[in-house]
């Protein structure tokens, strides 16, 4: 592929996609997603490993549903089924390759509040997914317009909504594009592209549920690997967060690497540090990689990496699960 071509094919990925006009809804029965299985390595079948991670299965989603697609967080139910958010406000929920069990696969817009149905679909740049299963409930942040809502059970209806002041002055696509719940209530809202101290990242720590009003948060810094920027994170064990870092260039197209947090103590100013753990690059399977999700199995702990396909021709809807294994293999 010619350096021109595949500028102007990097340019449309990272370019908002037009949304659809209809509504997702009334389409739902009409929705199937189908999954094709996926060699990590085309060219090296026999490939299972990168860096500490076991390649255990892998697919590419399709759908004729004409909004599906854009994925950008997602969570995996002890059930086996996945619900996805994509970066339009809508929700996707299917079982996974060859789950008999479990939910029906439906697609549908997030809940808004009556005042907000009439916002144009570009507001709705939804980005980061947390679930908390103890009460059910659902927290999702929005790019564009620096908002953290929380959802009722079952996504049944909007509990509440906030535009923090602290991220006021986030970039209108470099803002909250990974969050997390940690087991003592408090949040992580991690900015893709604002500025922190030291030349990272911003992270805001919140002490209480930041979709109520309350104190001001703590800044915090993150420094992902070098030319890449944070997607996702989620919990993987005490004191310790696994991010999802990506990075597109003229020479590779997408990249992506997971990476391991030890978060120590925090506090403002802290600086939290990525330690690569994985990469994704070609001849390796590679997109637009999003969506990330930590499960158990079998005592193994499980990792879920799902792409973006940003609503183009030429990018690919990948869903992949890898097992998290304790050392990186020589």
């Amino acid at each position: 592929m010619s350096r021109l071509l595949l500028i102007l094919l990097l340019a449309m990925a990272l370019l908002p996609a037009p949304r659809s006009g209809k509504d997702a809804g009334a389409l739902a029965d009409t929705l199937l997603i189908r999954a094709k299985p996926l060699l990590l390595n085309a060219s090296n079948p026999a490939q299972r490993r990168i860096g500490r991670l076991e390649y255990l299965a892998g697919w590419e989603l399709t759908s004729d549903h004409p909004t599906f697609g854009g994925l950008s967080a997602m969570t995996v139910r002890p059930d086996g089924n996945i619900i996805a958010l994509s970066d339009s406000g809508d929700l996707f929920g299917f079982r996974l390759p060859g789950e008999q069990r479990g939910m029906r696969e439906f697609i549908a817009p997030l809940p808004r509040r009556s005042h907000e149905d009439d916002w144009p679909k570009w507001k709705w740049d939804s980005e980061a997914l947390i679930h908390d299963p103890e009460s059910g409930r659902y927290w999702v942040t929005f790019e564009l317009i620096h908002r953290i809502c929380r959802y009722a059970p079952a996504f049944a209806r909007v509990e509440a909504c906030e535009e923090p002041a602290a991220m006021q002055d986030w970039p209108g696509t470099g803002g909250a594009e990974a969050a997390v719940r940690l087991p003592d209530g408090r949040f992580l809202i991690f900015a893709e592209s604002a500025y922190g101290p030291r030349g990272s990242t911003q992270v805001l720590l919140f002490d209480h549920d930041p979709a109520d009003p309350g104190a001001p948060p703590a800044s915090l810094g993150y420094y992902p690997p070098q030319g890449y920027r944070i997607t996702d994170a989620v919990w993987l064990a005490p004191g310790m967060l696994l991010t999802l870092n990506r990075r597109a260039t003229i020479y590779e197209g997408f990249t992506a690497k997971l990476a391991i947090v030890d978060m120590g103590e925090l506090a403002p100013g802290k600086l939290l540090h990525a330690q690569e753990i994985a990469t994704l690059r070609p001849p390796l399977l590679a997109d637009n990689f999003e969506a990330l999700a930590v499960t158990r199995e079998d005592n193994r702990t499980i990792i879920w990496v799902a792409s973006d396909d940003n609503h183009k021709f030429f990018q690919r809807t990948l869903l992949l699960k890898f097992a998290l294994g304790e050392t990186e293999e020589e």
